[in-house]
């Protein structure tokens, strides 16, 4: 017998032993990477078939978007813009995360770019820290109780709560940056005009809306009484290492005053210009932040039990819990984990976490199907 396969036998009938007396064997600590570094891995050595997740990576690379290079399909996708925007997008790029380690990349991971609603599920961690620190109590407390700036004077919006702006389901009615919460008009909203319905009570009703997203957001800053931005650097990206390359830019017009001076409020995404732009490295960073329930290293950045709320599915939404997209009904990310789940944007920009599979995988600029992706690379896990 090999020294190697003493040893094997010799932790065998350790753990067999530990598991009769209802002990179990201690696991691995999660590994995390410091601040400008990322242990990269071969896949063979974390029991991958290398030759498949080529072959996965590989078929990442062939779904180019056909989103114009230089975004000039912007206005005509979502209508006149408030906010700055790029010269020119990076190709599909993207970057596989196992156990903690780099095992794939492929393009120009470091570009700087939109990641469109990806932004979204960095403002429910904002939210999370939110309730960490006390800013806000219960998440069914109406958003008005804490916030007086006219936004929820009316009968109606007194009644939003902060849940239902996680769930995407306030009904909020308003205007707010020059775009009406109705999303009537092509010049306004472009493609994604809808035609007019009546409001249902707050609550009772799932839409996507970027314009009650972007209240949302002006919502935290007030309670935090500082940016978005500042708060999500300092809570957030400083404590999981993120690089410095990051900005989330506000609309021409998205200032309000806060203690004399004119602070910015950022939106939930790109759609009018402007929002979250970052590379992909640190897109993997927070995915794996979520991957790690919220915690880094010993810390929790995001409360548990609000992580675990934020990945249970709402009463209305389509697999929706707050600003992430689920899978539980195994439909939004067919073939994979009902557990799994994603921060989808447009371009496409992903992340998908499969907790199963201690999987996080960044995908930008693609025209193909992130579960399939997912899946493949799945494949390669021996």
């Amino acid at each position: 017998m090999t020294s190697m396969a003493r040893r094997s036998a010799l932790f065998f009938s350790l753990t067999t032993l530990l598991a009769s007396a209802g002990v179990s064997a201690a696991q691995p600590a999660a590994y995390f990477p410091r601040a400008g570094e990322w242990t990269r891995k071969a896949p063979a050595e974390l029991g991958m078939d290398a030759a498949a997740l080529a072959a996965a990576v590989q078929y990442a690379q062939s779904q180019e978007t056909n989103r114009a290079v230089d975004f000039s399909d912007q206005d005509a996708t979502f209508g006149s813009r408030l906010g700055s925007m790029p010269t020119r997008r990076a190709r599909t790029n993207g970057v596989v995360i196992y156990k903690g380690y780099v095992v794939a990349e492929f393009g120009d991971t470091a570009f700087v770019d939109p990641t469109y609603s990806v932004a979204k599920s960095m403002l429910a961690t904002v939210a999370g820290v939110a309730q960490r620190d006390g800013r806000i109590g219960k998440l069914d407390e109406p958003v008005g109780k804490r916030v007086n700036d006219g936004g929820y004077a009316s009968s109606r919006n007194a009644l939003v709560t902060w849940r239902q702006h996680l769930q995407q389901e306030t009904e909020w009615e308003g205007s707010l940056w020059g775009k009406n919460a109705d999303f009537i008009g092509k010049e306004q909203f472009g493609a994604g005009e809808r035609k007019p319905r009546g409001l249902g009570a707050p609550g009772s009703h799932y839409e996507y809306n970027d314009v009650r997203i972007n209240r949302f957001a002006l919502s935290l800053l007030r309670v935090f009484e500082k940016p978005v931005p500042e708060v999500f650097q300092e809570q957030v990206m400083d404590v999981i290492g993120a690089s410095n390359t990051w900005k989330w830019v506000p609309y021409n017009n998205s200032y309000v005053e806060l203690n004399g001076k004119q602070a910015p409020s950022v939106s939930g995404g790109t759609r009018w210009g402007g929002g979250m732009w970052i590379n992909s490295w640190d897109m993997a960073r927070f995915g794996y932040l979520w991957l790690r329930g919220g915690a880094w290293n010993g810390r929790q950045v995001v409360p548990s039990g609000f992580v675990k709320q934020a990945l249970t599915p709402s009463a209305h939404g389509p697999d929706y819990g707050y600003l992430w997209w689920l899978n539980t009904q195994g439909k939004n990310l067919p073939g994979m984990p009902a557990n799994a789940f994603a921060a989808l944007g447009a371009g496409s920009n992903t992340i998908l976490v499969s907790p199963d599979h201690d999987l996080v995988i960044v995908w930008r600029w693609h025209g193909g199907n992130v579960a399939e992706f997912g899946k493949r690379v799945i494949g390669a896990i021996r």
